[in-house]
């Protein structure tokens, strides 16, 4: 029976041991995240800098504010639909990120597919001009009568030739698949008569 009693006292004394244990490690894994971002703020690792860290506001450094460069906003619709920017100019400094909303409604009782098309003056802008985000890079589907505010968010390359002054961004907005005109009763379908 003193077996017994010692074996019992053991596991009581294991069971009480390993409960200290899964309290320290979950402890631990409580106190990482503070303790986590402590060392990387005395480090520097993998820090996202704040304003209050280091007052004021964060700057680009990759923005050239020594010039501006006007940008001029075109739409052309080739469809049954409206489609036109919000403001027609824009200043931007190179390396500056600049967002234009284009409106487009779709005024038919019917859905429509559309694709738009950018084109850029002058034509050696086009390599200088990126877009981060544009309703151009994909197809889009107008439902019946919807209207929709579309961005295009860009940066002009610092790179740009200083000469350009003035860029223009054309959309050609068309429908896509286009149902097909019918022929008008009565007349002739290319057969002689």
């Amino acid at each position: 029976m003193s077996d017994k009693a010692d074996e019992r006292r053991f596991n009581r004394g294991m069971l009480g041991r390993l409960l200290v244990v899964v309290g320290v490690m979950f402890g631990f894994g409580y106190a990482l995240v503070p303790l986590y971002k402590k060392i990387c703020e005395i480090t520097g690792i993998n820090v996202v800098t704040t304003r209050e860290l280091y007052g004021g506001s964060l700057k680009n450094t990759q923005v050239d504010t020594s010039r501006t460069i006007t940008v001029e906003f075109d739409s052309n619709a080739r469809g049954p639909f409206a489609f036109r920017p919000v403001k027609n100019t824009m200043e931007v400094h190179p390396g500056e990120m600049a967002t234009i909303v284009y409106e487009v409604a779709n005024g038919q009782s019917r859905d429509i597919a559309a694709q738009a098309i950018p084109s850029y003056a002058p034509k050696q802008a086009t390599e200088y001009f990126k877009k981060v985000e544009c309703f151009c890079f994909k197809q889009q589907t107008l439902k019946a009568n919807e209207a929709r505010q579309m961005p295009v968010v860009f940066v002009i390359d610092p790179k740009l030739p200083k000469d350009v002054k003035n860029i223009t961004l054309s959309y050609t907005f068309f429908e896509v698949g286009a149902p097909v005109a019918q022929a008008p009763a009565g007349e002739a379908t290319g057969h002689g008569s």
